[in-house]
């Protein structure tokens, strides 16, 4: 149902007012998990660079320790990219009956070795035992 004129004008006096609040453009922004996400990978990514250089370094000056301490970094960086990705991709928790829920993916990848072989044995020919 559309807004009527009045109505319409009081809520682009709303958005105006909002929009003009700093303190409250940033409330937002710190609670929107998609903002925290690429901060995480523009981090991880500047770490990798990082640890590129101390390779790179570590070759040039024939430090061997440095080298490997700079493959360990961006290692570790792309670990961290990569956890920090799929957390942002994760389903999100909905609470449903007053406890909090993780909804399943479908057609994405399923749960760990354990789930697969339930699964299996839940689907297995009551035929065959």
């Amino acid at each position: 149902m559309p807004l009527s004129e009045h109505e319409q004008r009081l809520f682009d006096q709303i958005e105006r007012s909002l929009a003009e609040d700093p303190k409250f453009a940033s409330a937002v922004r710190a609670s929107d998990p998609r903002f925290h996400a690429r901060r995480r990978l523009l981090i991880a990514a500047f770490v990798i660079v990082l640890g590129l250089a101390l390779v790179v370094y570590g070759t040039v000056s024939q430090t061997t320790w440095l080298g490997v301490a700079g493959f360990v970094v961006m290692l570790g960086s792309a670990a961290f990219a990569m956890q920090s990705r799929r957390r942002s991709q994760a389903p999100d928790l909905k609470s449903v009956g007053g406890t909090a829920t993780r909804r399943t993916r479908q057609g994405g990848r399923r749960g760990g070795l354990i789930d697969r072989l339930e699964d299996r044995w839940r689907q297995r020919p009551e035929g065959h035992r």
